[in-house]
């Protein structure tokens, strides 16, 4: 009995022991027979003509910019314009009392009358010296007295001309206008201020449309861009750059480069590029900091995925893959720039290959899975 009772409880042990090892085979096997596939979005491996690209930060800068000055001395009597509006060349933009000019104006033209007269009296009297002499009325001394006389008159009208035209000069320069088309900024005078030439700039104007944007780029760069324009066939040395603003939102008006620095920047070893861009919209603004994008080269074929499809671990970049059987597998990439939500695949993908950009968490290498070609956005 003892034998019998020592017995059983082993038994029972080796019986719990097998139905454990064979439970979780029946339920992989159930698993595997009633379980569909996961199912995964793919999109199709595309070629398109790419343009290769070099990344750079630019200043913006306007293409004129006025300080306006005072260029003659008297109090501020009007401001004719709002701050931060835009003025067009000619518009009254301050008016300095103009009376202390204007009476200068009416002295001067009371100035070169009077020379006038002398000048005229002077000529009679050279007139009335010739015919005596003639006569020989008159010594020949008094002939040469009354001719300097004349060219005496004659230069004293000359000189009230000029002081008449130096004080209507003087008057115009009561009524400061913009010299260019642009945005006017802070007025740093207001009416009733005494300004003068020395008291520095009264309000600045930046032109709007079009604007400048300005790059460094290295050595390296320049040397590639010289020798791709003696390679191409219009030798066009004109580049076409895209602007990224500063809220990441894509400029939606190109630039052309039209200047490049006749040296080098000892301090960064770095050449100054400038661009021409519109600015219908003003959205870039004199002093702004932007990123740019350059063109090189005509565009190329490239084969493209979606940035989503790129996975990153250890060994790096890799995109899963489903082949014609419906199976995942993963294959090693080589990625290049990227093109807005894409990114340029130079090597480990064949065009038309399917990639996996949703459900990537859900699948693994050698599994099949259910997929789903989802159309480009």
């Amino acid at each position: 009995m003892s034998g019998s009772t020592a017995f059983r409880p082993k038994t029972r042990t080796w019986t719990a022991a097998l139905v454990a090892l064979a439970a979780p085979v029946c339920c992989d096997a159930a698993m595997a027979q009633g379980t569909p596939p996961p199912a995964v979005s793919v999109r199709p491996v595309q070629s398109r003509q790419i343009t290769a690209t070099g990344d750079f930060v630019g200043r913006v800068t306007a293409i004129n910019k006025v300080d306006v000055v005072a260029r003659v001395a008297g109090f501020i009597k009007e401001r004719n314009f709002i701050e931060g509006q835009q003025v067009k060349t000619g518009d009254l933009l301050f008016r300095i009392e103009p009376d202390t000019y204007r009476a200068a104006v009416d002295q001067q033209k009371a100035n070169l009358a009077r020379a006038q007269a002398t000048q005229l009296n002077a000529a009679l009297q050279l007139q009335r010296a010739q015919e005596l002499v003639t006569r020989r009325d008159t010594p020949v001394s008094t002939l040469d007295q009354r001719t300097a006389d004349e060219k005496a008159a004659a230069a004293d009208v000359l000189q009230a001309q000029a002081l008449l035209e130096q004080a209507q000069i003087n008057l115009g320069y009561t009524e400061i206008r913009s010299p260019i088309d642009g945005r006017i900024g802070i007025a740093n005078f207001t009416v009733g201020n005494l300004v003068r030439p020395s008291s520095g700039t009264l309000a600045t104007i930046v032109s709007q449309d079009p604007i400048y944007v300005t790059f460094q780029v290295s050595e390296r760069d320049l040397i590639n861009y010289k020798r791709r324009v003696a390679e191409s066939a219009d030798k066009d040395p004109r580049v076409t750059i895209h602007i990224k603003l500063p809220n990441g939102s894509e400029y939606p008006h190109p630039g052309v480069t039209n200047f490049t620095d006749v040296q080098v920047d000892p301090t960064t070893d770095t050449v100054t590029v400038r661009a021409q861009l519109p600015n219908p919209e003003g959205l870039l603004t004199p002093g702004g900091v932007v990123a740019i994008s350059t063109e090189r080269g005509p565009p190329k074929s490239a084969l493209v995925v979606p940035l989503s499809a790129v996975q990153l671990d250890q060994a790096g970049r890799y995109v899963l893959v489903v082949d014609e059987n419906k199976k995942v597998e993963q294959r090693r990439v080589t990625t290049g720039v990227e093109q807005g939500r894409d990114v340029v695949v130079t090597n480990g993908l064949k065009e038309g290959e399917l990639v996996v950009v949703e459900g990537i968490q859900k699948v693994r290498p050698g599994q099949v899975v259910t997929a789903t070609v989802v159309p480009e956005n």
